[in-house]
């Protein structure tokens, strides 16, 4: 038989089970949403444990608790920044009340666990109550907008990490397919000549942008409201705890956190967050662009491009033996698509705020924090079980150039551009490569072709910087 305590509100009476760390306000919660039926993002939940702790530290340095009660209380704060009661945050992701569903059950469970540590039972509020102790000087409408950016901000450092990482997978890339030349192609058809290198090189250029405006997302989310409670004027709150407050969960973070020189305003507007979702998007949008160029360059690969070979991860039919699909590139997509999706969400919950508050913080949260971990996982797997392990088709990719018309621009400084069309047509009509064709005709050697289409040809910038007596006559003249 489970045992129970009784545990009352404005509302009425609930009955608890007797060892659980939640209370009556988390269970009226559970009741009233079952909407996402997922908890609260864990990175959330670390970060309301590192500002009750910085509350907690303020508060008793204001005179509040015997040391045995604060030991209890920072113990206990401590022990949700480490992860060890996300079991007992039991409400929904989505919730209505601004996140008074979550800041009320990361009261109840820090209160009931400090309550456990000093010996006493769960639920003994007369001794450490979930309001009057934990939330002392706090609302959720500092608490909870503080806690999403402390969140954030971890979740920042990580994935600028796994972005660093998979540039630098490109960077490799870029190195090891320098020699190799191909044809570049725009608006899927043939164009010019690149290497395959520099094609590698540039998804790592796109990916260094982005590196830098995640790292620059800093300076949009370290000013916070905490200390201004309700609405931003600190209602409630000692002007020492506001003050003091935010001192504390710098050092507790490690972040280079700042009190809002205007609080309510930052209680009021989340435009923030939708602007660090920008950011994420064109992370997100990058990240889509580069999987779906792996996916067309790997295709075939006997009927398809076939340029480049990506690790096989799995078999990918039931029914057509041999079948090997870009299942990492197309899982990034995904994960890249849903971020888009939630930058969209998240512009409109930011700007369905009213007056002096936010009531879709929760949402907000959600999907701002869900898009950090998406695309932190993304770029992971995308560099560890993809671009690490990409071989380059040197062969396939000169097999391309010796058959294209585009291969021919290259040729135009040196032999002209009708020979080059004449080329292009007896290419066509006999079915030779290019190569052979200008052979044939005369007008290039072997060796002189291959110096014409060779790596440093092909990427050197600009025209060659010989002049013809023709062009400096006329610059003579001009003068």
């Amino acid at each position: 038989m489970t045992a129970y305590r009784t545990e009352t509100d404005s509302l009425g009476s609930l009955e608890i089970a007797s060892g659980a760390l939640h209370g009556i306000h988390t269970q009226r919660a559970i009741e009233n949403f079952p909407l996402a039926r997922r908890g609260v993002n864990p990175e959330l939940i670390c970060a309301y444990g590192a500002v009750k702790l910085a509350c907690c530290q303020t508060n008793h340095g204001l005179g509040m608790w015997e040391d045995a009660t604060f030991n209890a209380i920072e113990t206990a704060c401590r022990e949700m920044i480490d992860g060890k009661l996300n079991e007992h945050i039991l409400v929904d992701a989505l919730q209505g009340g601004a996140g008074t569903s979550t800041n009320m059950n990361v009261n109840e469970v820090l209160a009931n666990r400090a309550l456990q540590l000093i010996g006493s039972q769960p639920g003994d509020y007369e001794t450490i109550d979930p309001l009057a102790d934990i939330n002392a000087h706090q609302s959720t409408n500092d608490t909870y907008p503080t806690a999403l950016k402390v969140a954030a901000m971890n979740m920042l450092a990580g994935l600028e990490l796994k972005v660093v990482a998979l540039l630098e997978a490109f960077q490799r890339q870029e190195k090891l397919g320098a020699d190799i030349v191909k044809v570049a192609r725009t608006q899927y058809q043939d164009a010019v000549l690149i290497t395959l290198g520099r094609e590698m090189g540039s998804y790592a250029e796109a990916l260094g942008r982005d590196r830098w405006r995640i790292y620059k997302c800093n300076e949009r989310l370290r000013v916070v409201n905490l200390g201004g409670t309700a609405v931003g004027t600190g209602l409630g709150a000692p002007r020492q705890f506001i003050f003091q407050a935010i001192e504390n969960l710098r050092a507790i973070t490690s972040l280079g956190l700042a009190r809002a020189e205007n609080m309510v305003e930052a209680t009021q507007n989340t435009d923030v967050f939708v602007e660090v979702s920008g950011i994420l998007k064109a992370l997100a949008s990058n990240l889509l662009k580069i999987a779906s160029d792996l996916r067309l360059l790997s295709s075939g690969p006997a009927a398809g491009l076939g340029e480049i070979s990506l690790p096989e991860r799995q078999a990918g039919s039931s029914i057509m033996p041999g079948k090997v699909n870009p299942v990492i590139p197309e899982a990034v997509s995904q994960a890249a698509m849903v971020v888009m999706g939630n930058d969209q969400v998240i512009a409109q919950a930011c700007s369905a705020g009213s007056l002096e508050l936010n009531a879709f913080l929760p949402l907000i949260a959600d999907s701002l924090l869900g898009s950090l971990g998406l695309l932190t996982n993304a770029c992971d797997i995308f560099q560890n079980r993809c671009v690490e392990g990409i071989t380059h088709n040197a062969a396939v990719c000169r097999a391309h150039v010796d058959s294209t018309t585009a291969t021919i621009t290259a040729l135009v400084e040196s032999i002209g551009y009708e020979s080059a069309g004449k080329v292009a047509a007896q290419a066509e009509r006999t079915g030779e490569s290019i190569r052979q064709s200008v052979i044939d005709m005369e007008l290039l050697s072997g060796e002189q072709f291959d110096e014409l289409v060779s790596p440093q040809r092909v990427m050197r910038l600009g025209s060659d910087p010989k002049r013809s007596e023709t062009d400096d006559k006329t610059d003579s003249e001009a003068i």
